[in-house]
């Protein structure tokens, strides 16, 4: 899986690491859409100015999840 972000009008494509998900105890099975909401909750901030979630390490906008 990994996170699509926008970053000066390019998209990047960020792989989901197992040191990201490290502190994060996932209890059941996911699929895609809720594992890509969580992450969106734990690694961005919502911009209620703009209407956009901005990841907190400053990387560009959050974009939405694509499985490889």
């Amino acid at each position: 899986m990994d996170l699509i972000i926008l970053n000066d009008g390019l998209y990047q494509l960020v792989p989901v690491t197992k040191q990201m998900m490290e502190h994060m105890s996932l209890v059941g099975k996911l699929d895609l859409f809720n594992l890509c909401d969580i992450l969106r909750l734990e690694f961005t901030d919502h911009d209620e100015v703009l209407n956009r979630h901005v990841m907190k390490d400053g990387s560009g906008d959050f974009f939405g999840c694509i499985q490889r």
